[in-house]
């Protein structure tokens, strides 16, 4: 097939997928044996090549052409580069500037792995130029960046992965985990504890100089402009600070522990629970430590990561269900589901309870697993990005959906706001709003840094 041609042929199958004639992304053949011969597999741009890159770029190398990668600080966009190059033999183009990407007509895909707050605006401008795209969790910054990227996922039909990985791979444990709700293993389920875990405090980190080919600016994107902070720890890879791995401990650009874990934990107990398509009546804090005290809602000093280190929100929704989201319990991070008939746990790692027990003489079965996974087990040496780049080919919607994932995030943005302004929070699920809280719902969105806007 033609450049062209399957190009055409996307473009064609995304306006079915926006129609509604599409089914869910089950595929009836491998993308394996479809993308055989070389002008056959997708072509890819990678936007944002830092430390979460290493593993899901190397997915992406997997099974398409990677052509071309961008990050603001040259150190990463070299690394990606020469990694290309080490497994497919080809010199990818490097960017600094996200746009050239996106322009380029001969890329069908990009792979967003940037900061989280850059998250929105990249993979917009990405669907609206005709790409389809996989993106890091957590997917948005605030609510209202979640109804815009939905609102333009469903006019352009783009295929749209959110790297929520355990809904596809950690062993199926997930998978079996909802298939054992479904299946009424421990009966109605009322209680779901997500355990995401905590962080500590920083010190107070110093203004330092901005590092050697990085556009501080351009990193800031959407965020006020502030000035470069760092300071480095004895035995730590990367140093305090409010750029790289630790963007994540500040509000500005992440959300903590409550979207950087949430994003999955949540998703899952809102997938099993089947909540997945609504939202809470109320959010409760019952208990948060920041590292500083707040005002409306906003950090008091600049100096210092501001998330919460600790935390305990209640969700309340329609149908009974009280979740959850907990920085530390005595199970240990993961999930647990509590049922009229039994309870059990699961993680990463493991799977414990009466309820697992059970398996051992009346076990999930593999046609259990396929149905929760849209119609067959996950496939390939990496299952989430497999999915994603089948779904390509297929013009289906990939496992991790953007729609479903804005949903089960949303509940993680709400508890961020509820432990902001330390009080409760009433929900409009159907019309996506704070209600009786003019502060709150200013807090679904955020003022963005003139030409930075995201325009959707």
């Amino acid at each position: 097939m033609s450049q062209q041609n399957r190009r055409d042929f996307m473009k064609t199958s995304a306006a079915a997928l926006a129609a509604g004639s599409m089914p869910y992304w089950f595929s009836p053949k491998p993308v394996e044996a479809s993308f055989k011969s070389a002008n056959e597999r997708p072509t890819m741009g990678c936007i944002g090549t830092g430390d979460r890159w290493n593993g899901v770029g190397r997915d992406a190398l997997e099974y398409a052409d990677v052509v071309a990668v961008c990050d603001v600080d040259k150190s990463n966009v070299e690394k990606a580069k020469k990694r290309v190059k080490e497994t497919q033999g080809r010199d990818a183009d490097a960017y600094e500037d996200y746009r050239r990407v996106i322009e380029r007509d001969d890329i069908d895909s990009i792979l967003c792995v940037t900061t989280d707050h850059w998250h929105t605006k990249v993979a917009i401008e990405a669907m609206k130029a005709g790409k389809d795209v996989y993106c890091e969790k957590p997917l948005t910054l605030t609510i209202e960046e979640g109804k815009l990227i939905s609102k333009v996922q469903k006019e352009t039909g783009a295929v749209f992965q959110v790297g929520t990985q355990q809904r596809s791979e950690m062993g199926q444990r997930f998978l079996k985990a909802i298939a054992m709700v479904r299946d009424g293993r421990i009966g109605d389920v009322h209680t779901v504890t997500c355990n995401i875990g905590g962080i500590g405090a920083s010190p107070s980190i110093p203004v330092a100089d901005v590092p050697e080919g990085l556009n501080w600016d351009m990193w800031l994107g959407q965020a006020p402009v502030v000035e470069y902070r760092s300071l480095a720890r004895e035995g730590e890879r990367y140093p305090f600070s409010r750029c790289h791995y630790e963007f994540r401990w500040w509000y500005e650009y992440s959300g903590g522990k409550m979207t950087d874990w949430g994003a999955h934990h949540v998703d899952i107990a809102s997938w099993a629970c089947g909540v997945i398509d609504t939202g809470p009546q109320t959010v409760t804090p019952v208990m948060a430590e920041h590292p500083m005290p707040f005002k409306d809602g906003m950090p008091t000093r600049d100096d210092m990561y501001n998330v919460a280190t600790k935390f305990h929100v209640v969700l309340k929704f329609e149908n009974g269900l009280t979740m959850n989201i907990v920085s530390d319990s005595p199970d240990g991070n993961g999930i647990l589901f509590e049922g009229d008939k039994g309870r059990f746990h699961v993680s990463r790692g493991n799977m414990n309870g009466g309820p697992v027990k059970d398996l051992e003489n009346n076990p999930i079965t593999e046609d259990q697993i396929a149905e929760v996974y849209g119609g067959k087990l996950p496939e390939g040496k990496y299952p989430h990005m497999f999915n994603f780049i089948d779904c390509i080919k297929t013009r289906k919607q990939p496992i991790s959906d953007v729609h479903s994932h804005h949903r089960a995030l949303t509940n993680c943005h709400l508890a961020n706001i509820a432990i902001r302004l330390d009080r409760e929070l009433k929900w409009d699920p159907a019309s996506e709003q704070i209600v009786g809280d003019s502060l709150a719902q200013q807090m679904q969105g955020r003022e963005q840094r003139k030409g930075y806007e995201i325009e959707a």
